[in-house]
């Protein structure tokens, strides 16, 4: 034989080990996601507000040869979450009552691709490729680093609570073709759904568990009070006098709260009283109720004598009972008043 042949035999031959597909396992592997925390979230508030998570799909193949490369093409899918009911036009988590916060996860910062789970359908799932070589003694491995862009739209009307939906088992797939070849470059495979014609095909579920997380404050506002005005009466007090004001508020649906009316400005121990206006020697005692029956002090001690409430989002209007007992003694004629300090704990 000569060296012309022989040179042309060993042409031939590499010829022909680069065109083989390579029999060697490629395997991908995904890390867990820290949670997508939104953090705090105002009702209706007037701009959207922004989270991310990331975590990392590796690819390992076993050795083939000096010259060998992987490409694999794999599909990051998710889904509508352990509390939704669809991916788009926007997911849902919930609080421990079953109330709704709207948000949506994307696959890139320009938030405009909605991430979805199954591919070929719309939304699909997030893309991605990675080519690598695979040495002949080690193997070889590619990673990408994947992030999720959260968002919650502005505007919502909310309710107070903890909100939360996890992503697990079959909301969170893998699904991957790749393609190995022993000399050369390793060329893409058309999509990750592909069975045929690459060098293996596998899907995988569960890979990359994480929860998305926001909280809604409770909140009130809107205060108003009205004054209890006993009226006018000549000389002692004979019988109760017995009169009504009013505090409303506004709270954010499912905020609880507690309302506390101190003493006033002239009481004598738990008595309230109103002072005489010119002559500060003078009192006429009075109560404070929480109910028509006038036989529940209201107070601002916890737990005892407090007015409790929750939210509803809209105006509410709460009553307080007063009764200005029969005097005992002089009573000088003239104005007589108190103020009460309202306190509101939510």
């Amino acid at each position: 034989m000569s060296l012309r042949l022989l040179l042309g035999g060993l042409l031939a031959l590499a010829g022909l080990v680069g065109a083989g597909v390579a029999r060697a396992d490629t395997t991908c592997t995904t890390t867990t996601p820290v949670t997508a925390a939104f953090g705090n979230v105002g009702n209706a508030a007037a701009a959207p507000s922004f989270t991310t998570t990331t975590f990392t799909i590796t690819c390992n193949t076993t050795a083939l040869s000096l010259l060998a490369t992987a490409s694999v093409r794999a599909c990051i899918g998710i889904g509508v979450g352990s509390t939704g009911v669809a991916i788009s036009p926007l997911r849902r988590m919930t609080n421990t009552t079953a109330d709704p916060l709207s948000f949506q996860l994307f696959t890139s910062a320009a938030y405009s691709t909605i991430w979805g789970l199954t591919p070929g359908t719309s939304p699909g799932p997030q893309v991605v490729d990675l080519n690598y070589s695979v040495p002949l003694l080690t193997g070889g491995s590619g990673a990408v680093t994947v992030t999720i862009y959260g968002r919650i739209p502005a505007s919502q009307t909310l309710a107070a609570g903890s909100y939360s939906t996890s992503f697990s088992g079959a909301d969170v797939r893998l699904e991957y073709a790749y393609n190995e070849v022993l000399l050369g470059t390793a060329t893409a495979p058309a999509a990750c759904t592909t069975a045929t014609g690459v060098s293996g095909h596998k899907t995988a579920t569960g890979g990359f568990p994480f929860t998305v997380t926001a909280t809604v404050l409770p909140q009130c506002s809107a205060y108003v009070t009205t004054d209890m005005d006993f009226g006018s009466s000549a000389g002692t007090i004979t019988a109760n006098i017995d009169r009504t004001s009013t505090i409303g508020l506004t709270c954010l649906n499912r905020t609880a709260y507690t309302i506390a009316l101190d003493n006033g400005l002239y009481a004598n121990g738990s008595v309230r009283r109103m002072r005489h206006t010119t002559n500060p020697a003078f009192f006429i005692p009075y109560a404070l109720y929480r109910e028509s029956t006038r036989t529940q002090r209201w107070g601002s001690t916890a737990n005892v004598d407090l007015v409790s409430g929750t939210g509803t989002g809209s105006a509410q209007t709460l009553t307080v009972y007063g009764r200005a007992p029969p005097t005992i003694g002089a009573v000088a004629a003239g104005s007589y008043s108190d103020q009460i300090k309202v306190t509101i704990t939510y």
